[in-house]
Formats: structure tokens, sequence, C-alpha cells
């Protein structure tokens, strides 16, 4: 396993960490297996999605904040609680396959660290699990 360090610097934002898995997955070496990544915090997720468009990450951002408004009438005081509601409809990990030590993804897929309540320093782990 590995415990990857991710930094937002917007309360809400997707950040590519595409490239930090695929680093990751180089030190835990190398073969076929799967990668899961996860997120230990109730306020951000992760998931897979296009990575071409930006716009993509954008609407995805402004879909969810319909869905959780940031001044939503909620019990929770602490001022994040549509922050909760964001990452758990997202989820904590993923998991992708890796073959031949490269992790399998479609051609404009990459994976996205989600931000509800930052900007923050945060932390991914990373494990690659090997048949």
């Amino acid at each position: 396993m590995q415990r990857l360090s991710v930094k937002s610097n917007q309360r809400e934002e997707f950040l590519d960490v595409t490239a930090s898995a695929r680093h990751a997955v180089k030190e835990m070496g190398s073969g076929s297996g799967l990668l899961t990544l996860y997120v230990p915090h109730t306020t951000a997720a992760i998931t897979v999605n296009e990575g071409a468009d930006p716009d993509v990450a954008a609407d995805i951002i402004a879909a969810l904040a319909k869905i959780a408004p940031r001044d939503g009438r909620w019990r929770h005081s602490e001022g994040n609680s549509d922050a909760h509601l964001k990452a758990s409809i997202i989820g904590p990990s993923v998991t992708v396959i890796v073959q031949d030590g490269e992790i399998v993804l479609g051609t404009w897929q990459k994976i996205f660290f989600c931000e509800f309540d930052g900007p923050r320093t945060r932390a991914l782990i990373a494990a690659f699990l090997r048949p």
C-alpha cells in the first residue's frame, strides 16, 4: 500500500490523480492485478470519468450543487453538510485493472480526486492487489 498526498486549491474541484496512480503502481511493482484507490475522508471522494474536456467535471460539480446545495437546510451544523452528501454520492473508492504494470483506462478516462470541502491537503490510499 501507498499513501499519496493530494492538495486542493478550491472548495470544490476535481483533481486528476491518474499520473499519481500510475506512479504508485510502478512503485508497488509491476505485473497485473487490481489497483484500489481509497479516500479516507468524509467530505472528499474519487471517481473515473472523462478527462479530455474540463467541462465534464464542472458539469458534475454543478449537478451535485443542485442535489446538495451548500446553503441547504441541513441538520449538521459545521457548514459542510453538502460536502458530506456529495462525497457519499460519488463514493470513497475506485478499483481499476492493471495489466502488465499499466492502468487500463478508456481513451478519455482519467481518475479524479473529488474535493468538496477544500482547500486542503488530503490523503489517497493506493493498494495494488495481484492474483
